[in-house]
């Protein structure tokens, strides 16, 4: 099956080819002889009817500095490729939600991966809430004196913003931390949007756990370590990478949530795991692909074309 695929994504002369998931899945989509086009989601245009893209045909190499090759650009008719992949980055601000808007009106004619009505409708620490029984203690609100009140109930606590990413904006108030008046002042300035607060998790010291689903079903875990003094275990923040094995916990959510990723067309999915608790479910860019790969030689951007031509085949 040789496929025309259009790759929806943020600058990519910018990528780090050893981390950057997109750059796997291009690799290995070329190897199978599919057709890739290359474009930023500010090409995106919705005209008479079409989805169209100002679009480079794009053939990648894992050479540092020379890692790509853009052929002349044209005006590309999205609706008459074989799948569409959606990997800019977060934030899920009103351009992002506009771009789903606008895949919408070819998608499933063009399989676009992630659904883009699906992604719209699951964003990181909301989807997460329709599994409350595998969730940490939270409270996503706007309310000063709820806030408050959770904190009085446990203490330690993590503030975040509701569609923040990459680990950015995460604050830990400890009990005797007197910053979180001023914290909530300068949130309600920078966001309209609620806040997530959530129990301060201890296990987190242990690492957090990025497991990859893959149409419903895991296929890849990586354990995140914080670094010392760090109350986030991103790895551009500093967090070291250790291989990891699924326990049962880990099995229990996977099974829990994987049916309901594959309903809704969330072909790659990315969730994370603290201790016993489920943190995020990420299907907006989830990443660890090379990461997982690079431990125990997964190959996982070569199961996600396979759930894409199973897709496209069926």
């Amino acid at each position: 099956m040789t496929l025309a695929v259009g790759i929806q994504m943020d600058p990519i002369a910018n990528i780090d080819i050893q981390g950057d998931s997109t750059f796997a899945l291009a690799l290995e989509g070329q190897r199978r002889g599919h057709r890739l086009w290359y474009y930023p989601p500010h090409n995106l245009v919705f005209a008479d009817g079409r989805v169209e893209a100002r679009a480079w045909p794009l053939e990648v190499r894992r050479q540092a500095g020379n890692h790509y090759t853009l052929g002349e650009p044209e005006v590309l008719d999205l609706g008459t490729l074989d799948s569409v992949l959606m990997r800019q980055d977060p934030p899920f601000d009103m351009a992002y939600i506009t771009a789903t808007h606008i895949l919408e009106h070819i998608h499933p004619r063009t399989l676009v991966v992630n659904d883009p009505f699906h992604v719209r409708n699951a964003p990181e620490k909301l989807f997460v809430a329709h599994f409350g029984d595998l969730m940490p203690p939270t409270v996503i609100t706007s309310d000063r004196q709820r806030i408050l009140e959770a904190r009085a109930a446990w203490g330690d606590i993590i503030v975040k913003p509701l569609f923040g990413n990459g680990g950015s904006s995460i604050f830990r108030i400890t009990p005797d931390d007197e910053n979180l008046n001023a914290l909530l002042e300068t949130f309600t300035q920078l966001y309209r949007e609620p806040l997530i607060v959530q129990k301060y998790l201890p296990e987190i010291r242990e690492g957090d756990r990025r497991i990859i689903l893959v149409d419903g079903e895991a296929a890849g875990i990586i354990n995140r370590i914080p670094p010392q003094g760090e109350a986030r275990s991103n790895l551009h923040v500093g967090g070291r990478a250790e291989a990891a094995t699924l326990d049962a916990r880990d099995r229990h959510i996977c099974d829990a949530v994987g049916p309901a990723l594959k309903a809704r067309g969330l072909v790659f999915a990315g969730i994370d795991v603290i201790g016993p608790y489920l943190t995020e479910i990420n299907v907006t860019s989830p990443t660890g692909l090379q990461e997982i790969d690079r431990f125990d030689g997964a190959n996982l951007e070569g199961l996600i074309w396979d759930a894409i031509e199973r897709r496209l085949a069926g």
